[in-house]
Formats: C-alpha cells, structure tokens, sequence
C-alpha cells in the first residue's frame, strides 16, 4: 500500500473541518507545481503552468471531506445524540469508534438503548434511536469540552483484504486526492494550465466545487472522484477499470470530453467502465453550472460500501485511472464544447 494514500486515507477532514486533510495535501503537492493557494472557502489550488500560452486552462477537482457525525444533544447521563455531515447508511454506524473532537479528543462507540444493555434488537434502529456512549456524564463531558454542535470522527482501520483490494474509512474522495497528486508529480510539460483543485464540502452540497470553478475559470474539468459498484447487474466491479460518467441524477457528462478519454483508454488498452446512475451526483455538476458552463465530466474508482463506516477498492482501478488521466494531459483537447 502506498504510503501516501494510507495517509491520507487515515487522516481525518469531515466537512467543513478539512485542515489537517488541506496541510497534508499542501505540503506533498507544492515541490510538484508551480504555485498553490486557498480561496476564501477553503479549497486548496494547486497551479501547473502549460508550456504554451493561450492554450487554455483544465481543472481536476477532488474533494478533501468525508462523511462524519455532529451532537446535536446531551443528556444528563451522558448520551450523545447526533445528526450526520453528509450521507450515511444508519446501520454501518452500530458498534462504530468514534472521535469526540472536543477540547481534548474523546474515545466512543455508537450504540442503542438494547445494545447498550447486551439485548437483542427486535425493531431496526434508525438515527434518531443512536447515541454516542463515551462512559461520561453531562457534566464531565461539559468539563472536557464536549457541547452541542461539536464534530464526531468516524474511526476505522485501514489495511488490504488481498494483494489488490484495500479497505478503509474515507476513501470518497481521498482515492482522488491522491490520483489529482500524483498526476501533478509525473506530468511535465503539458501545453494547458492544470489546475489541481482540492475543494470542500462536496458531502454537504458540492459547495466548495462552486466557488473554486469560479475562481479557476477553466475551459473544461473533470472531476476525480469514486463510483458505487453495482454488482448484482454485473457492472461497476472492482478491478475493471476506472469509471467514465455518462449520466447520473443530476448531469449528463459532456459528451466530447467521454469521447475523447474513451479513444484515449482504447488506445492505450486501458481497460475502463461506463457510469449510468439513478442515484447521487458530484462536483462535476456544479462545476459544470459554474459562468457561463463548463464541459465536465467524472473520473471514478468503484468503491465498495459507499458511504459507509468502511469502503473497499482495488489498486489496479487507481492505477488505471492515473494512466487514463496522464494520458489525456499529454494530449488535452483544444476543446469539447459538445
């Protein structure tokens, strides 16, 4: 496993909290480019000047945040009610570590009134029967710091199922944070601007993706980010090939930008797989809403247990979509506005 990716993986960045995700970035990333710097929002830009002026400007966007929990209420014993940052499946929460980001961080396990008293539970849970168990009351809680609106952290190992398949917490989007990084180690000499745009909030609402393409003003984008597997139908396998969207709920991908990384993966024998969804959306379709329009499209790597406590991909799949990438850096299309 890359030392890297497990870096980043492990590093914690819940929405609107990606610091130590945005230091970490900044400090890999700025020996390989030219400039980097923050907007207003928090999103990091990372700068790679084109060899040739007036050839345009390209975006990469992946997103620093993932998914995590905030207390919304404490009672007098010390549980720890919670409402979620982002999307999460209820039921991969039972049983979960967490961090307590107050003053001093504080260990807990989500559980339920029947699980906390070892019985079984007969109805399913949903959110709002789940609590944080620390082993505090309210007041010892209040005296480390620990409120209402303060930010829980999903804890989960990161480690390899096999020789191929890698498991962690926050793979969406680190898996992109770090393609976006090692394309702006090896790529050189490109005649584009790339801008290698690390945003925020992307679980929340794809906020930071706004205000970074207005920023930046590309000529087009990709987004780099994950896809849900679909295996019951056969599609979207974990060591197939990186994900190329034509459509989810929100976007249809801008066709000439599909063409073009299709031609690329054929070419190159690059083996790839085409991304039809009825459910989510990403960066993508803000940058693409953002001026005057942005031909956009996205980038994935299958992952296994999206928006779980855990998610698993395949290291094959990474590689392959930094090849597709590289690939269509070196030679980037003058245009794709169709």
């Amino acid at each position: 496993m890359d030392s890297l990716l497990r870096k980043l993986i492990e590093t914690d960045g819940i929405s609107g909290y990606e610091q130590r995700v945005r230091a970490l970035i900044q400090k890999e990333i700025s020996k390989h480019v030219d400039r980097t710097f923050m907007d207003k929002m928090g999103n990091l830009v990372a700068v790679k000047k084109g060899t040739r002026k007036g050839a345009g400007r390209i975006m990469l966007a992946a997103h620093m945040d993932e998914i995590g929990l905030i207390a919304k209420s404490i009672s007098s014993d010390g549980r720890i009610k919670f409402t979620t940052i982002g999307g999460i499946e209820p039921l991969t929460l039972i049983g979960q570590r967490v961090s307590i980001l107050a003053k001093k961080p504080l260990n807990g396990i989500v559980t339920t009134a029947e699980m906390l008293d070892g019985n079984y539970i007969e109805t399913l849970p949903k959110l709002e029967d789940m609590f944080v168990d620390t082993g505090l009351d309210r007041k010892q809680l209040a005296s480390k710091g620990a409120e209402i609106g303060t930010v829980i952290e999903l804890k989960q190992d990161m480690g390899m199922l096999n020789d191929d398949i890698f498991y962690g917490k926050a793979l969406d989007d680190r898996i992109g944070c770090y393609i976006n990084m090692q394309l702006a180690k090896t790529v050189r000499r490109i005649p584009h601007e790339i801008n290698f745009v690390f945003t925020v909030q992307e679980e929340m609402g794809m906020y930071g993706a706004k205000t970074s393409t207005y920023e930046v003003n590309p000529d087009w984008a990709i987004a780099v980010d994950v896809s849900n597997t679909y295996e019951s139908k056969d599609m979207r396998l974990l060591g197939k090939g990186p994900t190329i969207l034509v459509k989810d709920a929100a976007m249809i991908a801008n066709k000439c930008l599909d063409d073009t990384l299709r031609g690329i993966a054929k070419k190159n024998r690059i083996p790839i797989q085409l991304d039809v969804s009825d459910l989510g959306t990403s960066d993508a379709m803000t940058i693409s809403l953002s001026r005057g329009g942005v031909p956009a499209t996205v980038v994935g790597v299958p992952v296994k247990n999206l928006h779980s406590t855990v998610g698993a991909a395949s290291t094959k799949d990474v590689r392959n979509a930094i090849k597709l990438l590289s690939a269509l850096l070196r030679k980037p299309p003058k245009v794709c506005l169709v």
